[in-house]
């Protein structure tokens, strides 16, 4: 039996998605990349934001029409969407024959063997403990980076995110289980891990008592052949001395951080239910560059939520401007159902939220592009990923770069670079997201 896998959404899917390919590999299935010869599609579902969600119903709806042109005899929705909307697609997409909720992937393989049965299943267990993934992962990365999820679900409650609803509470994956998994994901060729929870820097605090982060770190860093070890997802309330003192320290852990904020106005934070100010925002920042002066700072900014007017959105400009962000990714907010800031009043208007995200990153941008120049006739070691087709040009990434979100260095090299490798680079150029380098002798 053929199988057609389709992963949408955040990184963390992802790792269930690789999960779930180990599970169905492991029991014999047979993976294609081509619709037509798929005996049953698998679809790992988001609905974080409305266009993710958009995205899955119409991924679910394209595809569901290769049963009628194909050899589809099953369509199955995992995930988020699956979690949160299973009456919805039942009743809107009946091409769907099965739906699997976010803490039951490890019943995809009975699931889809009851599909092609002619059942039409629905699992969606209760939000709590752990899926049994123990089946491995096939990596879909390229094989020299990869995703360690070390926690599911969230405490925080933020105002405007279903997150807690579709993911439940926070519960971490035990510390001896994620040093197995990244052994194994290091013995098959993967030099960088990227650490990814809804919320890393609380890793540890329900199974421990403590934040239990520098700690996974401090014993991921032993690994022998790992080369970087990457954070993304860090509350900036959450960082603690401890933490940095670590991320300083320890030569494997990138100086490299993604510390969603999502505003800077005390007011809009209030009503966004975080738990920091523009005060705490700025002290962090300063502590961080403090202990480690050649940091990259990611964050990411939430543009029109409701109640926000022109003097805060000036507000958050300034504060672009002040702080200097190595990285950062504005989205106009989305209004959820069942959130408390869907309710809220002073919704503000798309056209207006649009604009102020796009007005954001034109400031990143100049801020971007000015960071950029100042690496120009340094030296910078790079991990190679690809290579531009009929030119002498590599593509890498520096520690200042996760995959698929930040920029790349291109690399002039007359000799043959391999996937995964890491060189020394002496930049020579630099545009708004990307450097130009040539290979160091």
């Amino acid at each position: 039996m053929k199988i057609l896998f389709v992963s949408l959404g955040c990184d963390k899917n992802l790792v269930d998605s690789e999960h779930m390919l180990a599970m169905l590999q492991r029991e014999g299935f047979e993976l294609t990349d081509d619709e037509t010869e798929a005996d049953a599609i698998v679809v790992n579902t988001c609905c974080f934001i409305h266009d993710a969600m958009e995205e899955s119903i119409q991924t679910l709806i394209d595809l569901g029409r290769y049963k009628g042109e194909g050899s589809l005899k099953a369509l199955v929705a995992v995930g988020c969407l699956a979690q949160r909307y299973e009456e919805e697609i039942r009743r809107e997409i009946p091409e769907v024959d099965a739906v699997v909720g976010t803490n039951a992937y490890d019943e995809i393989v009975p699931v889809l063997r009851r599909t092609l049965e002619g059942e039409r299943p629905t699992v969606i267990r209760p939000l709590k403990g752990l899926c049994d993934d123990r089946a491995g992962r096939v990596l879909t990365t390229g094989g020299h980076y990869a995703y360690l999820k070390i926690a599911e679900g969230c405490d925080k409650r933020c105002t405007y995110c279903v997150i807690p609803q579709i993911r439940g509470d926070y519960r971490s994956v035990p510390m001896e289980q994620l040093l197995a998994e990244a052994s194994d994901l290091v013995d098959q060729g993967v030099r960088e891990l990227i650490l990814v929870a809804q919320e890393t820097t609380v890793y540890g605090q329900d199974l421990y008592g403590k934040k239990a982060l520098p700690e996974l770190l401090t014993r991921l860093g032993k690994l022998e052949g790992l080369r970087w070890i990457r954070l993304l997802y860090c509350y900036p309330e959450e960082i603690t001395e401890e933490l940095m003192g670590v991320m300083a320290s320890n030569p494997k852990v990138c100086h490299y951080i993604d510390m969603p904020i999502q505003h800077c106005s005390d007011d809009i934070l209030r009503r966004m239910g975080r738990r920091t100010s523009r005060h705490d925002i700025e002290e962090i920042i300063s502590a961080l560059r403090r202990r480690m002066p050649d940091i990259a700072i990611r964050t990411t900014l939430i543009c029109g939520f409701p109640g926000e007017n022109q003097v805060q959105h000036e507000e958050l400009l300034d504060f672009i401007e002040q702080m200097q962000f190595d990285r950062l990714g504005a989205f106009p907010y989305s209004r959820q159902d069942h959130t408390p800031a869907a309710g809220f009043e002073r919704q503000v208007p798309e056209e207006t939220k649009q604009l102020w995200a796009d007005e954001v990153m034109e400031l990143q941008q100049e801020v971007s592009a000015a960071k950029n120049e100042t690496f120009i006739g340094k030296r910078l070691e790079a991990f190679v990923e690809g290579k531009v087709a009929d030119e002498p040009v590599y593509i890498a990434r520096t520690y200042r770069d996760a995959p698929d979100v930040d920029g790349y260095v291109f690399i002039s090299s007359e000799r043959e670079l391999v996937t995964g490798e890491f060189v020394s680079v002496d930049i020579t150029g630099a545009y708004e997201y990307d450097l130009i380098g040539d290979l160091a002798e």
